[in-house]
């Protein structure tokens, strides 16, 4: 198995089990994490019998970083996995910090019309240890420390449930890359088991939905999910979300021109959402050669951001970048496989 993908507890546990003392599993996560030894025979303090039984147990290999691109506050990474396929991971620079988009799967099965990274399908999950490189990978190339992260790259995290919380609990760990849940944001295109499944978790991490539509008939034209799992059904299970976790949700809608950007839309949110702990987050679409999708203009995003500011729903407008790159999810490993 792959160090980086197992969690500390997980690590405890395997050190019982060939009868040592759990304390070496935090010996192991500092030099990991804080001195970022790449070898288990660089760790000092922890015998040479055992250093033989871990490099035979576990292994150090890393993802490598394929291709970069930069533009203003941005980077884009694509990153060649072991078996030859490709993911990618976007790096931006807020004003609170650095932040990190990452991947979760290989492709996408969803299937929603104007993405990227639907439009090549899933080939498989990512490992824990996979998500976990790309922030690592990242760190070493910008020399910096990352302070947040978003599960919104390529794939529905939802859809490796298990693999994305081991990745979320060892990037949270105090002593593993230490990001604090607050500061760790969850995409999802509303996959309702599983958001009943995370609401139990007792993470205190960010949710985010991914909406894009405020209707029956327009959600399931653009997005497939919503054939399986109503707006009406997502909606309630946001609002019980809320109330088992008392965390406030973020509501992604992504701006299409002539398709879900009217003021008619921007009435039929502001119902569906009156009296909701959330905030919605207007995305302007990042355009791409094989989509025939269009971004709707500046007056329009405001115009609509108006209308639900009138009706007191808390909206903001996503700061954009890597317009002058392939930063939209799923371009650039979409070039790379085509090339």
């Amino acid at each position: 198995m792959n160090i980086y993908g197992i969690k500390r507890e997980d690590l405890e546990k395997y050190f019982i089990d060939i009868g040592e003392k759990k304390f070496k599993a935090l010996q192991v996560f500092e030099w990991l994490y804080n001195h970022k030894v790449d070898s288990f025979y660089k760790m000092t303090n922890i015998k040479k019998e055992l250093q033989e039984r871990l490099d035979k147990d576990f292994s150090f290999n890393m993802i490598s970083i394929q291709k970069k691109q930069e533009d203003k506050l941005v980077k884009k990474y694509l990153f060649k996995l072991f078996d030859g396929n490709f993911v990618e991971a976007v790096l931006m620079q807020h004003d609170y910090g650095l932040s990190v988009c990452v991947s979760s799967q290989v492709g996408c099965n969803m299937g929603c019309a104007f993405c990227e990274s639907g439009r090549l399908k899933k080939v498989r999950n990512l490992g824990a240890y996979e998500m976990v490189e790309q922030i690592l990978l990242i760190e070493d190339d910008i020399k910096k420390r990352i302070s947040s992260v978003v599960i919104m790259g390529i794939g529905e995290p939802l859809d490796n449930y298990d693999n994305v919380l081991d990745f979320i609990k060892i990037i949270n760990d105090p002593k593993g890359i230490a990001i604090g849940a607050r500061h760790i944001t969850l995409s999802t295109c509303g996959i309702v088991p599983k958001i009943k499944e995370l609401m139990n978790e007792s993470l205190q991490i960010n949710l985010a939905i991914s909406l894009h539509a405020p209707n029956e008939e327009l959600r399931s034209k653009i997005m497939p999910v919503n054939k399986a799992y109503k707006l009406e059904l997502l909606i309630d299970t946001i609002s019980e979300y809320i109330a088992k976790t008392n965390r406030r949700v973020t509501i992604e809608y992504v701006m299409l021109d002539n398709v879900n950007d009217s003021d008619k839309e921007a009435m039929e949110l502001a119902k569906l959402l009156k009296g909701m702990n959330v905030y919605v987050n207007l995305i302007p679409y990042n355009e791409t050669n094989h989509i025939e999708f269009k971004r709707s203009n500046k007056e329009k995003i405001m115009n609509f951001y108006d209308v639900l500011k009138k009706q007191g729903i808390n909206v903001t407008i996503r700061k954009e970048f890597g317009g002058k790159i392939d930063a939209a999810c799923g371009q650039l490993r979409s070039k790379e496989v085509k090339a």
